[in-house]
């Protein structure tokens, strides 16, 4: 299961809204950095028999069932600290991250 604060929904929502087309937000894992594994994000334009989808309000987060081991139990969350901006990821699933924090191992 994926869930999604309210300012990510929020921020799903706006993104969506601006671009003018799709159906969510697509959340993957790709082989990646010195801990194994980085986050992918993407609009989700459409929805595959191997996609799962969660949904919060109008927001919807689609990932496909073979990164469901990584990212099961994650919740999706969107900060603001000053300038800056980001989806922040809490993903119960991780062992370890790296120094520069781009980069986790299950």
């Amino acid at each position: 299961m994926i869930q999604l604060t309210d300012s990510a929904a929020t921020r799903i929502t706006a993104q969506l809204a601006k671009r003018g087309r799709g159906l969510g937000l697509r959340v993957g894992v790709k082989k990646s950095g010195c801990s194994g594994w980085a986050y992918v994000l993407d609009y989700a334009d459409e929805i595959g028999a191997e996609d799962e989808v969660y949904a919060a309000g109008e927001a919807k987060v689609v990932v496909r069932r073979e990164h469901l081991d990584k990212l099961d139990g994650l919740t999706l969350d969107y900060q603001r600290d000053g300038l800056n901006e980001a989806f922040k990821f809490i993903n119960p699933n991780v062992k370890a991250e790296c120094g520069c924090g781009e980069s986790f191992a299950v």
